[in-house]
């Protein structure tokens, strides 16, 4: 398998298992909040943290979320964008030693990133999946790493999230208006059939999508919608699909095009037609297609890779979020992402009880996501451990 080669990346290969274990321990008088709550925030250097958190939590985390720097050089912001902020010099310092000096951006980036994926992966169960924000700064560095710590059969996918509304006017060549979120699994299903490894969960469909099912016939079986009766199959490659379907009020014999095949074998048309399956059109003169009622399809919805802003939101609405908790005048956070990215992330990858875990937690928008779904979802709660937990 083809790797990625950078200065210092023989230095940081086992940094992760280098650093020290420092369990934690609460300090009333340096915490906050309820101790018992099941929820966890620490603050500071989160590869500190990170090997602190491993003999709690290793194995236990089924959902991991981060929202890294990006690397686009921006150094005015807290977490120093170009990747050389004093800590981060400094630990290139001690960890990769002389060649620090010699560094590019992208070198640095992925010596800081590389032994906490490393982590970061110990702490995945076996049915557990990862899910990184970032942009075009890395995006490509980012999936040859992944390939390497958790292995190119486990990618899933890469999601493109549309992040703005407008262009940008002041664009040097063409306005960016997305992001990505690179997901891979701890071990990825092997078939449609795999019982073992992450499964994805269905999302709930939406009022838009449920309307899109009418009923203009007054069928009793209830709403339902139109589905195209062909499919991309040529009739060189699927003989039995091709073949004259009988037009019920015209008389007529209708043919798919040359180029696709209908969907059903003779016997499966007849079959359809027996159950009132067919639809003519309101006039009863259009070519075929099924009728796909809202009883028969699944509980919900396949996750696309395709998030719009109206779908998840985008930056205008996090930062509007923001102001309101934080107020017009408080912390400045340039870059938040919305509640409904990560609730929607959420939905796709846990269930009630499960953990959900951010190293680069910035403004915090992945607990209050947790807590949101959790409030959502009402689930009766008898013990703490049955609501979903984040740290």
């Amino acid at each position: 398998m083809p790797t990625l080669d950078w200065i210092g990346k023989k230095a940081v290969l086992n940094h992760h298992r280098q650093v020290p274990f420092r369990l934690l321990k609460a300090d009333p008088k340096l915490s906050v909040g309820d101790p018992d709550c099941g929820n966890l925030l620490v603050q500071g250097d989160n590869l500190v943290a990170l090997k602190a958190l491993l003999p709690y939590y290793a194995g236990q985390v089924k959902c991991i979320y981060i929202d890294p720097p990006y690397n686009t050089g921006n150094e005015n912001w807290v977490y120093n964008d170009a990747v050389n902020s004093p800590e981060i010099r400094n630990w290139l310092g001690k960890a990769v030693g002389g060649e620090a000096e010699d560094l590019s951006r992208h070198d640095k980036w992925l010596c800081m990133m590389y032994p906490r994926l490393c982590l970061l992966r110990q702490f995945l169960r076996d049915d557990g999946a990862i899910f990184v924000n970032i942009d075009d700064n890395e995006a490509v560095f980012l999936r040859c790493v992944m390939d390497e710590i958790f292995g190119s059969r486990n990618f899933i996918a890469t999601i493109v999230w549309q992040k703005k509304q407008s262009p940008q006017n002041d664009a040097i060549n063409l306005s960016d208006m997305h992001d990505y979120i690179v997901v891979y699994a701890k071990k990825a299903k092997a078939s449609r059939n795999d019982i073992n490894g992450w499964q994805r969960n269905l999302l709930p469909r939406t009022g838009r999508q449920i309307n899109r099912y009418q009923n203009p016939d007054g069928d009793p079986r209830g709403p339902w919608t139109s589905v195209d009766y062909t499919c991309n199959k040529t009739a060189d490659e699927r003989p039995n699909l091709y073949y004259p379907i009988v037009h019920p009020t015209t008389g007529k014999e209708i043919w798919p095009p040359r180029s696709t095949v209908w969907r059903f074998d003779p016997e499966g048309h007849a079959r359809n037609v027996a159950e009132q399956k067919v639809w003519w059109g309101k006039e009863g003169k259009s070519g075929p297609r099924l009728k796909r009622f809202l009883a028969d399809v699944s509980e919900g919805v396949v996750p696309s890779t395709w998030w719009t802003r109206e779908d998840v939101g985008d930056n205008q609405q996090s930062r509007r979020e923001f102001r309101q908790i934080f107020g017009k005048e408080g912390v400045d956070f340039q870059t938040p992402k919305p509640v409904t990215l990560i609730l929607k992330i959420i939905d796709i990858a846990t269930s009630p009880g499960d953990i959900v875990m951010d190293s680069f937690a910035g403004s915090g928008t992945t607990g209050h996501a947790v807590l949101h779904a959790n409030k959502r979802d009402g689930v009766p709660v008898q013990r703490e451990l049955d609501n979903r937990r984040f740290f």
